[in-house]
This record gives C-alpha cells, sequence and structure tokens, in this order.
C-alpha cells in the first residue's frame, strides 16, 4: 500500500455508521516535534476515537529543562465534531502531506498551534499479530512519515517559535489487543537531513521477534538504491542497548538492514531525559470512558526520581542524538524493556559488525559491491 492509497482522514460519525466496528476499535495519531539539533523542548502528542466506546481523548507531553509537562483529556465523542476534544483540535490539510494540530490555553500552561509537512514518502504496512492466549489478534494498519513543523509552542507562559523542527508522526487504525510476553518493544526514529530511518521491532522475553516493520524514508520521495518512492523497506535490525538500573536506555548502538542489501550501523545517545508516555496515558488509560470533559495535567521531575520501573508503563519516547558514520542526526527513540523478571536484556549485535555500506549524503553501493 502506497501512501498516496492510505486513507489518511479518521473515521467520521457517517463512516462509522456505515462499517461493523469491532469493539476495541481505534483510530488515532501520534506526532513527535523537536529541534533539528535536540536542542530546547521535545513535544510528543496524539490523540484517538473509539466509536464504539464513544470516547476520543489525547494527550500532550512536552520535555524542556528539567521537566516534563503532561495533559491527559477525555471526553464523549459525540459531544464533539470528531476533529478534537477538550483544549485540542486537529485538521487534515492534505490527506499524508499537511496536518494542522492546536492546543489551546487550558490549566497545564501548554498550549500550541503547529503545521506538520511532509518531507518524505510514508511507510505503510498492516500489523497482525496472534497473541498467546488466543485472545481476539492484533490488527491494525499502521503508517510513519517524517515531517516539518513550524508555529508556536508555550511552556509555563514562555513561547518559543517553531521553525522547521522534524516531526515523525505515526497512524494507526484497528485493533490492538496485545497481551503480555514482551521482552522489548522499539519504536525507532532517527532523522537524518536527507532521509528517515524508521521501524518497529517488538521482541519477547526469550529475545524472539514478535514483529519487525518499518522503512529507510529518503527525503523528497527518492533516493538511491531505495525502493518506489523513496522507500527502502527495513529487513533486519541488530541492536546493542545499554539500560541502567531502572530500565532507562541510556545509550546503545542499532544496525539497520534494507531490502536492497545496505546496512547502517548508528550510535544513540539517549542520555537527554524524559518522554515518559505514563505521562501521556499510557498505563491504560487510552479509550476508557471518563465522562464529559475530563482535563488532567501534571509534572514530572526529571531528577531520577521518576523511571520506567517506577510509573505505571515503561513505555518512554526519549529524544535522542543519532550518529551514523560521522553524521549528526536526531529524532525519538520509543522502547520500553519488560518489568518482568523472567526477562533479561539480551544484545543481538555480537561479533563482527557489517561494514557500512551508506555513503553519505546518498546511498551509492550494495552490499554485493553494485552501483
Amino acid at each position: 500500500m502506497s501512501d498516496t492509497e492510505f486513507h489518511d482522514d479518521l473515521v467520521t460519525p457517517r463512516t462509522a455508521a456505515a462499517n461493523d466496528l469491532p469493539d476495541r476499535f481505534f483510530d488515532r495519531f501520534m506526532f513527535n516535534a523537536h529541534p533539528v539539533d535536540r536542542t530546547g523542548p521535545s513535544i510528543v502528542l496524539g490523540c484517538g476515537l473509539y466509536p464504539t466506546r464513544n470516547v476520543i481523548d489525547g494527550f500532550t507531553v512536552v520535555v524542556a529543562g528539567a521537566e516534563q509537562h503532561n495533559l491527559r483529556w477525555s471526553t464523549e465523542l459525540d459531544a464533539t465534531d470528531w476533529r478534537g476534544g477538550g483544549p485540542f483540535r486537529f485538521e487534515m490539510l492534505e490527506a499524508n502531506r499537511a496536518w494542522r494540530l492546536v492546543l489551546d490555553d487550558n490549566p497545564s500552561g501548554l498550549a500550541f498551534d503547529l503545521t506538520w509537512r511532509a518531507r518524505t514518502p510514508a511507510w505503510v504496512g498492516d500489523v497482525e499479530v496472534h497473541n498467546s492466549d488466543d485472545s481476539t489478534p492484533t490488527r491494525f494498519e499502521h503508517l510513519v512519515q517524517s515531517g516539518l513543523h513550524h508555529g508556536w509552542l508555550t511552556v509555563g507562559g514562555v513561547r518559543t517559535q517553531v521553525d522547521g523542527w522534524y516531526g515523525q508522526r505515526d497512524r494507526s487504525r484497528g485493533v490492538r489487543t496485545m497481551s503480555g510476553g514482551q521482552g522489548l518493544h522499539l519504536w525507532f526514529q532517527a532523522q537524518f537531513p536527507d532521509r528517515s530511518v524508521g521501524f518497529l521491532l517488538v521482541e519477547d522475553r526469550r529475545g524472539g521477534r514478535i514483529l519487525l516493520e518499518g522503512s529507510v524514508m529518503h527525503a523528497g520521495g527518492t533516493g538511491a538504491g531505495g525502493g518506489a518512492g523513496g522507500l527502502d523497506p527495513i529487513v533486519d535490525v541488530r541492536h546493542d542497548l545499554r539500560f541502567n538500573g531502572e530500565l532507562d536506555l541510556r545509550s546503545g548502538t542499532v544496525e539497520v538492514t534494507t531490502a536492497s542489501g545496505r546496512t547502517c550501523l548508528i550510535d544513540c545517545d539517549a542520555s537527554a531525559g524524559g518522554g515518559f508516555l505514563a505521562g501521556g496515558g499510557y498505563g491504560g488509560q487510552h479509550g476508557r470512558p471518563r465522562g464529559r470533559d475530563h482535563v488532567e495535567h501534571d509534572v514530572y521531575p526529571l531528577d531520577g526520581t521518576v523511571s520506567p520501573r517506577t510509573l505505571d508503563t515503561a513505555l518512554t519516547d526519549r529524544l535522542t542524538a543519532f550518529s551514523w558514520d560521522g553524521t549528526a542526526g536526531t529524532g525519538i527513540f520509543e522502547f520500553a524493556h519488560s518489568r518482568s523478571p523472567s526477562y533479561v536484556y539480551q544484545a543481538t549485535l555480537r561479533g563482527p559488525v557489517r561494514p557500512v555500506d551508506w555513503a553519505w549524503p546518498s546511498c551509492v553501493k550494495s552490499a554485493n559491491g553494485q552501483s
């Protein structure tokens, strides 16, 4: 499926009424935004519609300095126009190309008006995972795409201009019921000037692979060695990650292999802190009826007292500095290390490292030496 074939607009009352939606159906999106050089605030925001539960909800997480600011909101879907709730509203300006995201004044002290425009084609796939407990399988459409944000952000009364900030978006719809048994979850989005390297990798507690999907997405829709529309699907990932005693990722190395036979070795510095998605309601709050016009907010100090081990979910979206063959990049490295005592992280990037064969600024040589 190409990005032009992906139905980018969220479900509407008419489409919901015309389809027999399963009980756990969702339709949602997530965006992140951060300066190209990793200075200044980092934003993660999202919104989801759950028509069979009459719920629309969302969140905003902003890491600024030594604090993480969190806003969570929820309301009854039939009390809205299905295009936002509480202080948040969104508009798809052009399918698979441009969105506007607005957070009005609210008690959290967070506000923004951002316009995101695509800089790469989208990777689109169908995720299907059968759970070990024979419950309803996870099955959903999934899109990721890199773009640039323009607009402004306010945190605690301080306004920051957003001018060309990197932003990865994630769109998904379907049924997601993944039950326990996961050991490691990685959603990796490394932004470089001419491409985005994005994948979703899930491993079980024995280190076996449950899921791998993603692509190298070339800016402008082209790239040497890429597939149709500038996409080069990712077919293998190896990793050597370093977590501290609180299960917080600090650094690591990731090796990506693509369908064209290229490899890319990326070093990761995840020491910036914050991005804990418990602040966005990822500990089981999404899709739960909370009544009409529910809004809550809090602040996490980033002094070590809050960590993946202490919160109700270990899932973290960390603003990370990347380095690939001497070229600097930045992006969001989402991770969750299981807190189960049955799981011990095991690096898969062991032994001789494959030679890096992605040249900068474009891929010019494949693994077999052919141009």
